[in-house]
């Protein structure tokens, strides 16, 4: 996508992403051709590690394995929208997790949002994804690393040379390209102590926004997200000069 945007303006890029959006960012960053097509990027709940995630609902999915069944049954796609789909979610709520308010297993307790429109909102969360995907997601979580795809020993000696998939090394985003963060101390997902984990990584120093209450989802749907975040993420990107002729 970057490469294709680059490709089209003829200009270097701006990135905002959340959640999957900014791990799939930082391990952009770590491969200097696609750093060089970017200006700046600003990452909300950002994740790279993921060794003190806490939401209960999607620990139980890793503790069952669920993503290796799938693989192994040839499904190549989890979404809980389908009939076997729902048919697990429900297995999964009654069982084991208390999904009363489904997104607060999913993704902690979020603070700002409006309650009243939840229903909504899980007409569209969560979303579908490739099993591929979850895979990898969760082979961080249980080796609680930062790196490709594990595909096997074999595999990986054929992909990679090697017989465990290479680390993104988050070290080697270069000083050059800025970045805004912010996280918040509610996040079950990209949880504080794993995106001080990053920071330390960095070389560089982010410009950072902590807020105390916010959980995943507050940094989407917050109804003060205007003056709690996207004003300071607003006024990073217009610090560029090119930012401001959009």
């Amino acid at each position: 996508m970057a490469r294709y945007i680059y490709n089209i303006t003829n200009s270097k890029i701006f990135i905002v992403g959340h959640s999957q959006g900014t791990i799939m960012s930082l391990a952009a960053f770590t491969q200097p051709h696609i750093v060089s097509m970017v200006e700046a990027a600003a990452l909300l709940s950002p994740i790279s590690f993921l060794d003190h995630i806490s939401a209960s609902f999607v620990l139980r999915l890793v503790k069952m394995h669920i993503d290796e069944v799938l693989l192994v049954m040839g499904i190549h796609e989890l979404n809980f929208k389908s009939d076997w789909g729902t048919h697990m979610l429900d297995m999964v709520c009654d069982e084991y997790a208390n999904c009363s308010d489904l997104l607060t297993p999913i993704t902690g307790k979020n603070c700002c949002f409006n309650i009243s429109r939840i229903d909504f909102y899980l007409k569209y969360e969560p979303e579908p994804t490739s099993s591929k995907n979850l895979n990898h997601l969760f082979q961080m979580i249980r080796e609680g690393t930062f790196r490709m795809y594990d595909y096997g020993i074999l595999k990986n000696l054929i992909r990679y040379g090697r017989l465990q998939p290479p680390a993104f090394d988050v070290s080697s985003i270069p000083n050059s390209l800025p970045l805004w963060m912010a996280y918040g101390g509610n996040d079950a997902l990209a949880d504080v102590t794993d995106v001080q984990h990053t920071l330390k990584e960095l070389k560089s120093q982010p410009e950072v926004l902590f807020l105390e209450e916010y959980g995943h989802i507050d940094f989407l749907l917050s109804v003060r997200s205007k003056e709690d975040l996207y004003d300071d993420m607003i006024r990073f990107l217009k610090s560029f000069r090119k930012f401001g002729s959009y």
